[in-house]
């Protein structure tokens, strides 16, 4: 329990600290870079102060140069800090839209061009898709959690079809993402954050003009996950 605490006062005191004037330059330059970097950088500093070591497997699969929509698993929230700061290059993220209010962090999330996502609204949910898709032609990463929230026991949730809908639509390549040992170091379902190893497996790019349709894409994402966790967690 100490170790989770210990994170989250850290990142709250961080951005306490450090948020409100990279936010002021982010909005008065219209560069975001910082305020990305350092989120990242302080994200993964706390993963690493808690214990949690990161571990990366595939980099060799991602071309210099190359926007991707990342596609991953989400079993904690170790998950985006682990995830983030290791993928070359900037990244957008579909978020969902309550996150949006918290203050300084929201805003932050806003000039960094993160996408809110209203998954109860059709309309809200087209637009995401829209602010998405003009990311990526800004050359941004998308990154994407599937399930759109964390598995409560490690296995594979349904995933979601928006995500699909953007991969056919923008033509970018997708990079299915394993997310290994987060789960046994701060699950859904426990407060208290134990030490280990965060593994972040980069499968393969996929070309979404390879595929007939949506589904098919997905089932293709799907195995590719799947096939880097163990048989039990498979879905």
């Amino acid at each position: 329990m100490i170790r989770a605490i210990v994170l989250l006062c850290f990142w709250a005191i961080s951005i306490l600290i450090v948020g409100p004037p990279l936010v002021l330059y982010a909005a008065l330059t219209g560069n975001a870079d910082p305020l990305y970097y350092t989120a990242c950088a302080l994200g993964r500093f706390g993963v690493l102060l808690v214990g949690v070591k990161i571990e990366v497997r595939g980099l060799e699969h991602l071309q210099p140069g190359h926007t991707y929509i990342f596609m991953s698993n989400h079993v904690s929230n170790l998950d985006p800090p682990a995830l983030l700061p290791v993928i070359p290059g900037r990244c957008s993220v579909l978020v969902k839209k309550e996150l949006f209010r918290v203050p300084v962090f929201g805003t932050g999330m806003k000039l960094g061009q993160l996408v809110p996502v209203d998954r109860s609204d059709r309309e809200a949910a087209i637009e995401s898709v829209q602010a998405a898709i003009s990311a990526l032609r800004q050359g941004l990463h998308m990154v994407i959690y599937l399930e759109g929230t964390r598995s409560s026991d490690g296995r594979l949730l349904p995933f979601k079809k928006g995500p699909f809908h953007l991969a056919m639509d923008s033509g970018v390549p997708v990079v299915p993402v394993t997310m290994l040992g987060t789960y046994e170091s701060w699950p859904k379902t426990r407060f208290s954050l134990r030490p280990g190893t965060a593994t972040v497996v980069f499968h393969p790019p996929l070309n979404p003009a390879d595929f007939s349709n949506r589904d098919a894409l997905m089932d293709a994402v799907r195995d590719a996950i799947a096939s880097a966790l163990p048989p039990e967690r498979r879905g």
